[in-house]
């Protein structure tokens, strides 16, 4: 993919390690421009105790630097988000979320530095025993807070549309097989994605809208008609919506069409100028709506470093000038793009208001999850993650449950 402007290795000075909790401390953020789920407040106020945000209120005008025992910070001319939330993710930073748990944290770490303050970790086809095993660990890290959930791309999506997926490695999507990766999850599978068309496919979303885990639908070869179908047994997500199934056609439509008209689905998009032509992305804007958009990264290890040879899963993996693709085939593999650099694009090239980029990185996602009561927007109660941008949209700070991951930059 055509990585934007400084997406790759893009340096974050202020803080490359975790930074400790801060109890009680109260913080007040004044001046920016703060998108809130009603519309923006062009001269806003956000306060926050501790972890959480406690108030909000429009036309803050004092610049002080304390506010009675709280630290003021005037962030004048910034944009304060909701912290963004990324459902389908494979790694980042060198490392992969199909690793070790030191390995995973860094992968998390590093999207954290580009202000994903929630992460699902998607695993990528492999033998069932590896995924199961992968599965208990993944689960551990999403039980003490750091993911929040387990999406399985994979292995249970059609041959003829498997991208960088490992061939030999898929298989029919067996209930069975489904119900074993989803109880090795412990409770933590947030999504499966599905060639639905294939034999079980049905069945196996059923299985998954009874257990809670959302069913997408996949590198599928399948039919609008096979598609309305899999909606109809509770599939309410397309996996990246256009890549890796039919394209459109005026004879037969496909699974893009019955994904795009059904008010169920949501639809991910990757934008990152390689996966979407500006055009696509615009008809599924258009079609489904703002509220029905969640942006994802589909990020794999490169993501956050650069270019260079990495595997994903068991496949090797060529980065040059940001794009991935499988050193034998040449398929996309994934992408690095990272979520500030799919926010500042969708602005400034797609020219999408910025309360719609905000719906489709953090609120339509965190709804999805069923964690909007949480995160996903800047009201009272829910968690204080948080991101800052200047006049440009470039990255200048992450605050997650009230600490800074990167610190304001606001000079």
């Amino acid at each position: 993919m055509a990585t934007p402007p400084g997406a790759r290795g893009t340096a974050r000075p202020a803080t490359t390690h975790p930074r400790p909790a801060t109890g009680a401390r109260r913080q007040v953020l004044t001046g920016a421009r703060v998108v809130l789920p009603t519309g923006t407040v062009p001269h806003g106020r956000l306060t926050i105790d501790g972890t959480k945000i406690t108030a909000e209120a429009p036309h803050e005008t004092s610049h002080g630097t304390q506010q009675g025992t709280a630290k003021v910070i005037d962030v004048t001319g910034h944009w304060l988000v909701p912290g963004f939330i990324d459902l389908h993710n494979h790694g980042g930073g060198g490392a992969s979320f199909s690793g070790t748990a030191e390995e995973v944290q860094k992968a998390i770490h590093t999207h954290r530095l580009h202000g994903t303050t929630t992460l699902v970790a998607s695993t990528v086809t492999d033998d069932m025993d590896f995924l199961v095993r992968q599965a208990g660990l993944l689960s551990e890290l999403a039980e003490q807070g750091d993911l929040a959930g387990i999406h399985f791309e994979g292995p249970f999506i059609s041959p003829c549309r498997k991208g960088a997926h490992s061939e030999e490695l898929l298989r029919h999507p067996d209930p069975a097989q489904v119900r074993k990766l989803i109880d090795a999850a412990r409770g933590r599978a947030s999504m499966v994605t599905l060639a639905t068309e294939l034999p079980g496919g049905l069945d196996s979303v059923r299985l998954l809208a009874e257990h809670g885990v959302i069913a997408a639908v996949g590198h599928t070869d399948a039919t609008y008609e096979q598609t309305v179908e899999a909606i109809e047994a509770g599939a309410t997500v397309a996996t990246h919506l256009f890549n890796a199934m039919p394209p459109l056609g005026h004879r037969a439509p496909g699974p893009i069409a019955a994904l795009l008209e059904d008010e169920r689905v949501t639809v991910e998009l990757i934008n990152d100028g390689t996966h979407l032509h500006p055009a696509a992305l615009g008809l599924a804007f258009h079609h489904a709506g703002p509220g029905r958009v969640a942006f994802i990264t589909d990020a794999m290890d490169a993501a956050g470093i650069g270019d260079g040879r990495y595997l994903l899963g068991p496949l090797e993996v060529e980065v040059s000038e940001g794009v991935a693709r499988l050193v034998e085939g040449g398929s996309i593999a994934g992408s690095t793009l990272t979520q500030d650099r799919a926010f500042q694009r969708s602005v400034t090239i797609d020219r999408l208001p910025v309360e719609d980029v905000v719906a489709a990185l953090s609120a339509n996602p965190a709804r999805l999850l069923g964690i909007d009561d949480r995160v996903g927007s800047l009201e009272p109660g829910k968690d204080a993650d948080l991101v800052l941008l200047d006049e440009n949209f470039e990255l200048r700070g992450v605050m997650r449950k009230g600490d800074w991951v990167v610190d304001p930059q606001l000079a």
